[in-house]
């Protein structure tokens, strides 16, 4: 298998699965079919049916492979675990289900750590104490998606989340076992927490196991580092960008990725605000072309 593209229902403002504002699932697979996409995320489980066959039904009908999903849930409190593992066995079934492979793990938003997204000498810390039971929870969702569902996961960094800046980043690496627990590598969130992604899959290429590629605005990332903006409203500035309009070098992954042999899916992540009108059948076209004229098929 060469390097695929594919795409996902958060490039169409899907974050949660109800949400008044998400469009309908079956919007979201048309659209990404129309946009030329041969593979999609699950999005947040509910959001899509769980019933197998009536999914089943739907992705063959657009020509779709569901690739994987992911558990964007709160790992950082401790009172949410019943709910994190909802969410991770729900994933799991339904990838399971249609054959998808990969199970992405985030520490959802934390209002601790919203306020300071890109600023990792400002960001709260956790203690010992705390950090050992998040970590924890992050491992025993790896592995219940590893042993018990056969699945390779990875772990997201993400802005806003205590899984965000690339020390954490690497010190979970270095405290879980890579054999239940690799890397989802997302090109936007190392950009925005302020070190550079190609560096990075450098030193880590042998652990990542699947990407997502997102683009930051460089202009609006030093406006909202300058002012000290938080997470929610550098979103709301445009600070998530079509490919190829950001600082990501996506010439150089692309080259990362060849030189290491990677084979699979990087499923293309256009973050949009529904509040700033977007244009979803539209940016995931560009993204498409974008990267088809950089020698991605």
């Amino acid at each position: 298998m060469s390097i695929r593209i594919g795409n996902a229902p958060c490039s169409w403002g899907v974050e949660f699965p109800n949400d008044p504002r998400n469009p309908s699932w079956q919007l979201v697979l048309k659209d990404c079919a129309a946009a030329g996409y041969k593979g999609i995320e699950l999005g947040p489980v509910g959001f899509m049916p769980e019933d197998p066959a009536v999914l089943g039904e739907a992705l063959a009908e657009h020509d779709l492979e569901l690739i994987g999903g992911v558990v964007f849930r709160a790992y950082h409190d401790p009172a949410q675990w019943e709910d994190v593992l909802d969410g991770t066995h729900r994933t799991c079934k339904a990838l399971v289900a249609h054959g998808a492979k990969h199970l992405v793990l985030i520490d959802s938003i934390s209002e601790r750590r919203a306020p300071t997204a890109g600023r990792a000498a400002e960001a709260e810390q956790m203690d010992k104490a705390e950090w050992t039971a998040f970590r924890d929870r992050l491992a025993e969702s790896a592995r219940i998606g590893t042993e018990e569902y056969g699945l390779t996961v990875g772990i997201h960094a993400h802005a806003a989340g205590f899984m965000d800046f690339e020390p954490e980043l690497e010190r979970l690496l270095n405290e879980v076992d890579e054999k239940i627990l690799k890397i989802c590598f997302d090109t936007g969130h190392h950009s925005y927490a302020g070190f550079d992604p190609v560096a990075f899959m450098k030193r880590y290429m042998d652990r990542i196991s699947y990407m997502h590629f997102k683009d930051i605005d460089p202009k609006v990332k030093a406006e909202v580092i300058a002012n000290r903006t938080g997470f929610y409203d550098a979103c709301g500035q445009g600070i998530f960008c079509n490919l190829g309009d950001g600082d990501v070098d996506f010439p150089a992954v692309r080259q990362l990725l060849l030189d290491s042999g990677f084979e699979g899916w990087c499923t293309v992540e256009q973050d949009c605000d529904p509040l700033l009108d977007p244009d979803p059948v539209g940016d995931a076209k560009v993204n498409r072309e974008y990267l088809e004229s950089i020698g991605f098929t």
